[in-house]
């Protein structure tokens, strides 16, 4: 009754975070007992680096001592969060497998993994957890896509600060502000495991004590008043432990409490509760049942991405071995789960059959008659469907050449000409008209033709309008007419000493007229741009001496820097074939092939011209059969 009455005494007052009983202290924000979070120093940060490569990337470090750690993407995307330790254990999403969203151990503290996969929700990936941390920590990106960037904040001691985590290894048993803490496992298989769960939470076994009744220090504080102990009542009914409920677990640290009932002290038989004082019940205490672990058991990570789009690829998943322990789930040894089989960590992925190139059509003629030209194809990239889809669905490495030269053998060359200008270049007298010549490859290819060779047509011909009248004097004529169309030429002038007559002008030698300042007989001039013009080769030879042939000449429309143009009036495009040799073929006559006899018509429709006796003796008849019969041969 002793121990009940203390037990309800000192059952109004806490352990504070300096383990005095009674005591109000709380830890801060970075984990200082007491603390004001004066102390503490908030880190925080956006991550929004532009990556390119896919993969991990390096966001923020995690200090030693961090509490309040919130690593949050700032919109939902197709990339990853990540976390390992400093020494190279994954703690989430490690080695390519993606992980579940859940509580994970790493760096003395437990990080809580959320993912939304709602359709609807736009939230991002995020890192929670309370610390603090042990260890430095790294956070990574698996970068898939655009980074939307990552928010990161946690707090951590100012300077001069002991760290909480001192407290938390202390050796069980150790003083701790004059009070002592009570080992707690002794069962070897349970200290394996708390030893992985201290890891998890950064605490020790018996690093926050439990004050339990009857096991108080031996003095009491002096300036508390000993509690009187009430006298013993003789009573009939009281209060009695008949049992325990049933455990909440089966393994891994349950809890249950006692059950009391209202018995007969004598006869021990139970009663109603209203025969015993309610204010003297115990109140149930709460103790922990069934401490050994539960089996551990493979906890299996999603698949990853399949790392091909088509064709036979690999995806990843990450194996842990897990067991539940204090309606905790941890991470421990692999050893743990030997006695089941292990799932397979890795497997082959296909998500369609990948499309490949067909050639389509053969290739073209090539695009020029003669020279080196080009030809095509047509190659697609066809689905396994058979349906024509983006070239980027194929191998482009792989892609089969849909263009390539071709060399069709030298060009033959000809003078391509203009026809000669109308214009006379003096307007009395004596001048010249012109044309432009110049010499080009000839693509026809139905007749042979030389090339230009030095044979170069003549640019200029003679014209004359007249005769000119004179003057005594310096004469000078009028100015011709620009020696080009178009373009840059020159004009001239004929200027010559004359002595005038009435009605008539002498010349006179230069010499007469050398006291006076003679004008000037040739000027530069610029009608206007030339433009495209017509050019045509010469005709070439006629394809048949007689009964009519034809012969043909290339002809080309041409810009001032003598490129190809179509800007050229189709109206006064030269002939390019024209028919030649009209007249008929008459058989030379030969004085020494007559007919010595009246009736060679007889011979001939006889047929026989085919022996040498009557072929000579009826030469005439004979060949003017032969001509006919090889001329129709020839118009079939």
């Amino acid at each position: 009754l002793f121990i009940s009455f203390l037990t309800r005494s000192y059952r109004n007052y806490s352990i504070g975070c300096d383990d005095y009983l009674g005591s109000d202290k709380v830890i801060d924000k970075c984990g200082i007992c007491g603390g004001d979070n004066t102390a503490c120093k908030v880190v925080s940060g956006v991550f929004k680096h532009t990556l390119t490569n896919l993969g991990y990337h390096k966001i923020v470090e995690i200090p030693e001592g961090a509490t309040k750690i919130n690593i949050t993407e700032m919109s939902k995307s197709n990339n990853y969060l990540a976390l390992r330790s400093r020494s190279g254990r994954s703690i989430i999403n490690g080695n390519w497998a993606i992980d579940r969203p859940g509580r994970y151990e790493g760096g003395g503290t437990m990080f809580t993994y959320k993912r939304p996969n709602e359709i609807s929700s736009t939230a991002g990936e995020s890192f929670l957890a309370d610390g603090p941390t042990n260890e430095v920590l790294d956070v990574y990106m698996i970068h898939q896509q655009p980074n939307p960037g990552i928010h990161y904040e946690y707090i951590i001691p100012g300077d001069n600060v002991i760290s909480p985590q001192l407290l938390a290894h202390r050796r069980p048993g150790e003083p701790l502000n004059g009070q002592l803490g009570m080992p707690e496992s002794t069962n070897q298989e349970d200290e394996d495991l708390h030893r992985e769960t201290d890891t998890l939470t950064g605490q020790s076994a018996g690093a926050f004590p439990v004050i339990q009744p009857g096991r108080f220090p031996s003095h009491q504080p002096e300036n508390q008043v000993p509690a009187v102990q009430p006298p013993r009542q003789n009573r009939e009914h009281n209060w009695k432990q008949i049992g325990k409920t049933e455990c909440t677990t089966t393994c891994g640290k349950g809890s249950q409490y006692p059950v009391f009932h209202c018995v007969n002290r004598i006869t021990h038989e139970e009663v109603s509760e209203s025969y015993c004082d309610s204010s003297t019940k115990p109140i149930p205490e709460e103790e922990a049942c069934n401490l050994f672990p539960c089996p551990a058991f493979w906890d299996i990570g999603e698949w990853s991405e399949c790392s091909k789009t088509c064709g036979l690829g690999m995806q990843h998943r990450q194996i842990l071995c897990r067991q539940m322990y204090a309606n905790r789930t941890l991470t421990v040894q692999q050893y743990r789960c030997h006695h089941l089989e292990k799932p397979e960590t890795t497997s082959t992925c296909q998500l369609k059959i990948c499309s490949e190139w067909q050639i389509r059509t053969e290739w073209t003629s090539c695009s020029v008659p003669c020279g080196v030209g080009q030809r095509t194809r047509d190659v697609k990239c066809v689905s396994n469907l058979g349906d024509i889809v983006d070239d980027e669905e194929c191998n482009m490495k792989l892609r089969p050449n849909d263009i390539e030269n071709c060399d069709m053998g030298p060009c033959a060359k000809s003078w391509f000409l203009t026809e000669w200008s109308d214009r006379c270049s003096a307007e009395c007298g004596d001048g010249v008209r012109t044309r432009s010549v110049v010499c080009m490859t000839n693509h026809v290819s139905s007749l042979p033709l030389e090339g230009c060779g030095n044979n170069r047509p003549s640019e200029t011909t003679p014209c004359n309008n007249g005769p000119c009248a004179g003057k005594v004097e310096w004469f000078a004529g009028g100015w011709t007419q620009c020696s080009t169309e178009c373009g840059s030429g020159s004009q001239q002038r004929e200027v010559i000493c004359v002595r005038k007559t009435e009605g008539n002008f002498d010349v006179l030698n230069p010499y007469e007229c050398s006291y006076l300042e003679k004008p000037p007989s040739q000027q530069s001039c610029y009608l206007k741009p030339c433009g495209s013009k017509w050019f045509h080769t010469e005709w070439s030879t006629c394809s048949k001496s007689c009964e009519g042939g034809f012969r043909v000449r290339e002809v080309r429309c041409l810009s001032d820097d003598m490129t190809a143009s179509t800007q050229c009036d189709p109206q006064l495009k030269p002939e390019e074939k024209e028919p030649c040799n009209t007249q008929d073929c008459i058989p030379e006559i030969d004085e020494n092939c007559k007919d010595k006899y009246y009736n060679c018509n007889v011979v001939v429709q006889a047929r026989l011209c085919v022996y040498t006796y009557y072929k000579t003796a009826c030469c005439a008849s004979c060949t003017r059969v032969a001509n006919r019969q090889s001329g129709f041969l020839g118009r079939r």
